[in-house]
C-alpha cells in the first residue's frame, strides 16, 4: 500500500479515485475525452506505486498539472488554482504567464 504523505505532516493511503475526481472537476465542460481522465490516473497511480511506499502530496499534484498542461490549459489553470490556493487575480496571471513560457519552450527557436 501506497500512502500520501500530506502537507500537514499527515499520512493518508493513495486513493487514485481523488486523482480522477479532481481532474474531472477541473475538465468539467472542457473538450477532454473521459478516457485522457482515465489514462492520466494511470499514469500518476503508477508514479505513487513506483516510489516505494510513500509519496509526497506535493509530488503528485505537480505530476497532475503537468500532465492536465498536456491536455487542456483552462483544465490545468483550474486544478492548479485549487492545488495552489489561488487568493487573488495576480495568482491566475502568474499560472498563464508559467503557461506561456512553458509553449514558447515547446514550440522552439523561430
Amino acid at each position: 500500500m501506497v500512502f500520501v504523505l500530506k502537507r500537514s505532516g499527515q499520512r493518508e493511503p493513495f486513493e487514485r479515485a481523488k486523482i480522477v475526481a479532481g481532474v474531472r472537476s477541473a475538465c468539467k465542460n472542457r473538450p477532454v475525452a473521459k478516457g485522457a481522465v482515465e489514462a492520466l490516473a494511470d499514469s500518476i497511480e503508477a508514479l505513487a506505486r513506483s516510489g516505494g511506499s510513500e509519496i509526497t502530496s506535493e509530488r503528485l499534484g505537480v505530476a497532475v498539472l503537468d500532465r492536465l498542461r498536456e491536455l487542456d490549459d483552462v483544465a490545468s489553470v483550474r486544478f492548479a488554482s485549487v492545488y495552489k490556493g489561488f487568493e487573488e487575480v495576480g495568482d491566475f496571471a502568474r499560472e498563464l504567464g508559467l503557461l506561456k513560457k512553458d509553449a514558447k519552450a515547446k514550440a522552439g527557436p523561430r
